[in-house]
């Protein structure tokens, strides 16, 4: 909660995704958090935006949005060939950023967003929600605990029903493709198993099928990781699968734990944890993950809470995105010109 006495974030929002209702709309007003501006490429979408869900202006352009005066935080949901350019942008202009992942659509341009937040000394976050409900946690508490022993093997897989043929995610351009938009939640997600598995994991072979009709934009994409101290790992993703599966199982010496809806857990709250002493099920907790995220992002723009995500991490991330890309015979995703 932005607290009794305490001043709420000015959010500005860029463009008007349906995502943003389930990802900052009802977050903020849970939090008591202000949406202060939105824009959009089309001023009538915007503000029938703004009506719908109670922001208090509609700028003109996305560049008004990130000079506006009144916003503190730039919430960034573009298609992911605009989060780079804009994040620059808006980190130019002294802003705060929460972006959607990925950060930036390369490896070489999210290390310029890295560099841009160094220079402008504000919080940059990408939106890696599913790492603050008490669904993850209590999987890293499982390992760390040593109730499932040493890790041995995790498996994450991410997979939707496949948008409709226009959609952005189908975009080379706009940097679409399956690991873009869903793999780099599995990937992101074995990177957080580092210190309990000897560090970071390194990629040791991808494969990727591509939409037909769009060429280099992957489909599906299968990605095989080694951890230092010798586990090994698979991130999954598929976006024209059978419908929503976004499952992660974590192998260990004396036991596994699997939640079998680690993306979005407020959808399915369940750890499954089967050890010699028996199976039980756990239930964490069906407030949304979007909410945890903006409390800790406001925690850290207001006290200087720490976080486990930043600009640092959104590069590494990335890095491994595009070797993935190269490992399949695939190329990592151009820049968008905007």
């Amino acid at each position: 909660m932005s607290g009794p006495g305490r001043e709420p974030l000015r959010i500005g929002v860029l463009g008007a995704a349906r995502i943003t209702e389930r990802s900052l709309i009802d977050p903020a007003r849970a939090t008591g958090h202000r949406l202060v501006a939105v824009a959009a490429r089309d001023r009538g979408r915007a503000a029938a935006f703004a009506a719908a869900h109670g922001v208090a202006r509609v700028v003109s352009s996305y560049a008004e949005l990130v000079a506006d005066p009144e916003v503190d935080v730039v919430y960034n949901p573009l298609a992911n060939g605009l989060h780079g350019p804009w994040n620059l942008a808006a980190l130019s202009a002294g802003k705060h950023v929460l972006s959607e992942k990925p950060s930036a659509s390369n490896a070489q341009e999210a290390a310029e967003v890295r560099a841009a937040a160094g220079r402008a000394g504000t919080v940059f976050m990408e939106a890696f929600h599913y790492l603050f409900h008490p669904v993850t946690r209590r999987l890293h508490e499982l390992l760390a605990s040593g109730q499932l022993g040493a890790l041995r093997h995790v498996e994450a897989l991410v997979a939707i029903a496949a948008p409709p043929k226009g959609d952005p995610r189908w975009s080379l351009p706009l940097a679409g493709g399956a690991l873009m938009d869903l793999g780099c939640y599995g990937l992101h997600a074995l990177r957080m198993l580092a210190p309990w598995a000897g560090g970071a994991p390194r990629l040791t072979a991808a494969r990727a099928g591509e939409r037909a009709g769009a060429p280099g934009v992957d489909e599906w994409l299968d990605a095989d990781l080694e951890f230092p101290g010798g586990a090994t790992g698979s991130a999954r993703c598929h976006m024209a699968g059978d419908g929503l599966d976004m499952s992660i199982r974590i192998v260990g010496s004396r036991g596994e734990a699997t939640a079998h809806n680690f993306v979005l857990p407020q959808l399915d709250d369940r750890v499954v944890v089967r050890t010699a002493g028996g199976e039980r099920t756990e239930h964490l907790g069906t407030r949304s993950s979007y909410t945890y995220q903006l409390e800790a992002f406001a925690a850290r723009v207001r006290d200087g809470a720490s976080l486990p995500l930043d600009a640092d991490d959104a590069v590494t991330t990335m890095e491994l995105i595009d070797a993935c890309y190269r490992a399949a015979g695939l190329e990592p995703r151009p820049r968008t010109t905007v």
